[in-house]
């Protein structure tokens, strides 16, 4: 005989009352994998051994209280994801604010309405959801940006060198705090196309011929091929970066030939980010240029290959710039 796994999302409910919990069970049970508790610790020494989905919480406990539950919950880096819904009779608004205070998501007044508690229950586990999807599509786009990288001669820490500076630099610019993070997330798949060029060209130590440089340019549209087209979100302004970041402000750039604020504002900014790193980095073919000859070089490309009122900002911002250099600086071979 085959078992079939219950995949049904576990809930962990704390009262020191056994008919509240039997309350919830009937509510619950037909829908969920439930767990029981009768007191603090034991709640959070089930929640370290079996990482519940979701806790429906007491706050009215002997020994420790719900609200004492819930900011170990939440200090704990294993924990701290898990929603917490505060089921209890204390009703005055103080005691709410209490309840969000230390981490919870919802806050549930006894006596408590069935459908309430399923429709909450069934909300906060479906933000769960949208949460772990949106995480795991930024981990793919990482992995996918590294993949790129290795394929180099670049590394890793460049990604998140320029991925951090491209942020700075959005801010500087005028964008929110979320579009920054966006284009964070977003920049390093600013070379994912280079996983399609011929390993004989792009690893090539010496300078390339007309016909292999023609190769080497096509990985801007390749990155944007393997992005593929979205209406809006992270992959859109991942896959506007792939396409742009080689465009110049004089229009001599590729693919499209593209000149001044007609070329994707994320791409003049990942521009920037990315020739700063590269040319302050050690390669195989060429020694790290310092700061001072660096910040030279955008100035002198300034109106040519980047925006002249990037430039300026990303100059301005140079203090965390450095910053952001050091910490993920490359570490010399043992």
């Amino acid at each position: 005989m085959t078992l079939v796994a219950d995949t049904r999302p576990l809930l962990l409910l704390v009262d020191d009352e056994p008919t509240n919990l039997q309350v919830l069970r009937h509510i619950l049970q037909d829908d969920y994998r439930l767990l029981f508790a009768k007191e603090g610790a034991r709640a959070l020494e089930m929640a370290e051994r079996e990482r519940p989905d979701l806790i429906l919480l007491d706050v009215m406990m002997p020994g420790m209280t719900g609200y004492e539950v819930c900011e170990q919950l939440k200090a704990s880096p294993l924990l701290k994801t898990i929603p917490v819904i505060f089921v209890t009779a204390l009703g005055d608004v103080e005691d709410e604010a209490r309840g969000f205070e230390v981490g919870a998501v919802d806050y549930i007044t006894k006596p408590i309405s069935p459908p309430i508690v399923r429709a909450r229950v069934r909300t906060h586990l479906s933000l769960v959801r949208v949460d772990e999807l949106k995480q795991t599509r930024l981990q793919i786009v990482q992995r996918l940006g590294m993949a790129a990288e290795y394929k180099d001669n670049e590394t890793g820490l460049h990604v998140i060198r320029m991925s951090h500076f491209s942020k700075v630099l959005a801010l500087a610019a005028g964008f929110s705090e979320s579009a920054a993070e966006e284009l964070l997330n977003a920049a390093p798949m600013h070379d994912v196309g280079k996983i399609g060029i011929p390993d004989a060209v792009l690893r090539k130590p010496g300078k390339l011929d007309e016909e292999e440089w023609q190769v080497m340019r096509q990985h801007v549209e390749i990155g944007a091929r393997i992005i593929g087209e979205h209406s809006s979100g992270l992959l859109r302004t991942a896959q506007r970066i792939a396409l742009s970041h080689h465009e110049k402000w004089d229009g001599s750039g590729y693919p499209n030939g593209l000149s001044g604020e007609d070329i994707p504002l994320e791409g003049r900014i990942v521009a920037i980010a990315d020739v700063f790193d590269a040319l302050t980095s050690v390669r195989p073919y060429k020694q790290a240029w310092s700061v001072d000859d660096a910040v030279g070089f955008l100035r002198e490309q300034s109106g040519r290959h980047f925006d002249p009122r990037l430039v300026e900002l990303f100059i301005t911002c140079l203090p965390e710039i450095l910053q952001i250099k050091e910490r993920w600086a490359e570490q010399p071979p043992v």
